[in-house]
């Protein structure tokens, strides 16, 4: 199992580290009007005080009982202005809202048996209250198929009197989150919030610089059993094709919007992911491998804040499962900690 899920993300970091001479991005007129402007002048809501608190709460209380434990300001990164602490307690004990947190993630998801997303981290989060579960969508599908998926089980799902959902975005699992809220308007009344964990929201210059013969190989991946899929996913994920969507749809403004970016330095990237880490370092160095920082927030959303972790490590367990630590060997983070956090943050934002 280890061997065949080691030549699977060889494989896959290879393509998405193909055409070195190209540039990542294309020379077109085939965009909408963009620009880069600090968070706060994007209608950005700055959480990152409250945030870092909470976490750091959560660190003291009982985080060194917890997996690859580390002080705060070593995984929660300090950029400019982040807001003072509010010097409010941070409630510690049981989930105090009727909320359900659903996990939706991103390429491959369903083609690798281990490792899944925040799988212990949700073990972790349940002990308090917290009621989880996951939206199971198509790991080599688009968006706009993925969105259908995810109305259906929305649908469909079961909730307690006044018990509203958090649909948990990582990856890939951002992006079909966002299309199926604006897609499908039916399930709005559902959803209280949208939390984004290095989610695809503007982006990526990866995918951009694949050509058509990449992207048929990797949907054909001799070493990973990838059930089929519909449309063509990097497609999906390409910076042309996110800043088009955005630029043409309005999120529905019932519900609430989070975000938690990712990036680190190259020597706390994973060594499988440093060739892509490299490639997107020619944009900015201030990547997690897949993404670069400010392509990961939601427009109107609340900032969270910046976990130091390449893609993989902020929610995929390898490390925890002993999946080949030779390559994936900076996947050691405090992913219970974390998903803690975020939740206790949501839910208080809620309650407020």
């Amino acid at each position: 199992m280890q061997k065949t899920l080691c030549l699977a993300l060889s494989f896959c970091c290879l393509l998405l580290a193909g055409c070195l001479g190209k540039p990542l991005l294309p020379y077109t007129l085939e965009t909408p009007p963009l620009t880069l402007v600090p968070a706060s002048a994007a209608g950005i809501e700055d959480g990152r005080g409250r945030f870092r608190e909470i976490y750091c709460a959560i660190r003291k209380d009982h985080g060194a009982t917890l997996p690859y434990d580390r002080p705060c300001d070593e995984v929660i990164l300090r950029l400019e202005g982040e807001p003072n602490p509010t010097a409010r307690p941070v409630p510690l004990g049981q989930a105090n809202r009727k909320l359900r947190f659903f996990m939706v993630s991103g390429l491959y998801n369903d083609c690798i048996e281990v490792s899944k997303a925040f799988s212990y981290a949700r073990a972790h989060v349940e002990r308090y209250g917290y009621r989880t579960g996951e939206i199971p969508v198509s790991g080599w599908s688009d968006s706009g198929h993925n969105a259908g998926l995810i109305r259906d089980a929305l649908v469909a799902a079961e909730l307690s009197p006044g018990e509203k959902t958090v649909l948990v975005g990582y990856s890939k699992g951002t992006p079909d989150i966002l299309q199926a809220l604006v897609e499908y308007p039916e399930i709005v009344g559902r959803v209280a919030a949208v939390v984004s964990i290095a989610g695809v929201v503007g982006g990526s210059p990866l995918t951009d610089s694949l050509d058509e013969p990449y992207r048929k190989m990797m949907g054909k991946n001799p070493v990973v059993d990838c059930p089929g899929g519909v449309g063509d996913p990097i497609a999906s994920l390409q910076r042309s094709t996110r800043q088009r969507w955005l630029s043409q749809n309005r999120l529905p403004a019932a519900i609430r919007y989070f975000s938690l970016a990712t990036f680190a330095e190259r020597e706390n990237i994973s060594t499988i992911l440093r060739v892509s880490y490299d490639r997107l370092a020619r944009i900015d160095p201030r990547n997690d491998s897949q993404l670069i920082f400010y392509d990961q927030i939601i427009p109107g959303s609340t900032l969270l804040g910046y976990a130091r972790a390449d893609h993989w490590a902020v929610a995929i367990p390898f490390s925890q499962d002993g999946v080949f630590p030779a390559l994936i060997d900076k996947n050691e983070f405090p992913r219970e900690v974390l998903l803690e956090a975020i939740m206790r943050f949501v839910e208080e934002s809620l309650g407020s």
